[in-house]
């Protein structure tokens, strides 16, 4: 399947199988939740940056993923900080830079195919017992991961056009073309589902 985030390579990361990265990936996100701490988040978020650099992947590669996200988590922060206080908006942040970095190190050295692989084994006991269609979540499971680009490219690409039209850069502005793109590769993707009979 196309439009995953790996990056092929030959690092230690890269070599590490799909099921251990995903466990520790999972064990590390639910860590977090309990983590309060400003210097433990700040080192956490250290060890994500040091795990993305580890997988080779260069600076402008990870700023095309990230510069989405950006405003989102600007926006998140100064609406955590107004609600509550600038010390959760900083955990806030923290925590969630973190997850995102580590998640990033996980996808930029991981094949699509072995994480669809990993979450069909874990669903197949489910299977068995005919609650649920592990070939069906494997594959929900990697195309959602498959849209994160296309979203990024989505979200480029109307910045792009509204910015040719002289448009003022607003995230405001960005939402509603944003939603309408993404239902219609939505509708797309799930009639060639429907199609293939999955």
């Amino acid at each position: 399947m196309s439009g995953s985030l790996y990056v092929p390579g030959q690092t230690w990361l890269h070599r590490l199988p799909a099921g251990p990265k995903l466990l520790a990936l999972a064990i590390a996100g639910a860590g977090l939740l309990l983590v309060h701490s400003p210097i433990w988040l700040g080192l956490a978020l250290v060890g994500a940056c040091l795990l993305v650099g580890s997988t080779g992947v260069g600076a402008r590669a990870l700023w095309t993923q990230l510069r989405g996200l950006v405003w989102f988590m600007l926006v998140l922060g100064l609406y955590t900080g107004w609600i509550q206080s600038p010390q959760a908006a900083l955990e806030m942040l923290l925590r969630l830079s973190a997850l995102v970095l580590a998640a990033l190190a996980v996808t930029f050295s991981t094949p699509l195919a072995g994480m669809m692989a990993v979450v069909e084994w874990l669903v197949a006991p489910l299977g068995a017992l005919g609650w649920a269609d592990p070939s069906r979540v494997a594959l929900v499971f990697g195309l959602t991961l498959r849209m994160i680009p296309e979203l990024t490219t989505q979200w480029q690409e109307i910045r792009e056009a509204q910015a040719a039209r002289g448009i003022p850069a607003n995230p405001a502005l960005l939402v509603v073309p944003m939603l309408v793109r993404t239902m219609r590769r939505a509708a797309e993707i799930a009639d060639a589902i429907d199609a293939r009979g999955a």
